[in-house]
């Protein structure tokens, strides 16, 4: 990856542009860094996927750090959530 993300599953959407982040206020990035997760806070995060050929190419974006505020049961657990920019959602290696 260019640079240390947290790992996000891409799956847990709340919105088209809103996921699941974190269930307390640390997290821990690709690099092994503790991330103190707080309002407002810019995020790189990822997502495990695999190209045509079956080789690693992570799912990549940009986002905020918010509170999550969902009504879901299932989602309730959740303390943070990522709102992913405008960039959206990329492959690494469109970007490179």
């Amino acid at each position: 990856m260019d640079k240390p993300r947290v790992y996000v599953d891409f799956n847990e959407m709340l919105e088209p542009d809103l996921f699941l982040l974190s269930k307390d206020d640390l997290t821990v990035d690709s690099a092994g860094n503790e991330i103190a997760l707080r309002e407002g806070q810019s995020i790189s995060v990822y997502s495990d996927d695999l190209n045509d050929q079956g080789k690693k190419d992570h799912l990549i974006a940009e986002g905020v750090v918010e509170r999550n505020t969902t009504r879901m049961k299932w989602a309730a657990a959740v303390k943070w959530c990522c709102r992913i920019g405008k960039a959206g959602i990329q492959h690494e290696s469109d970007i490179r």
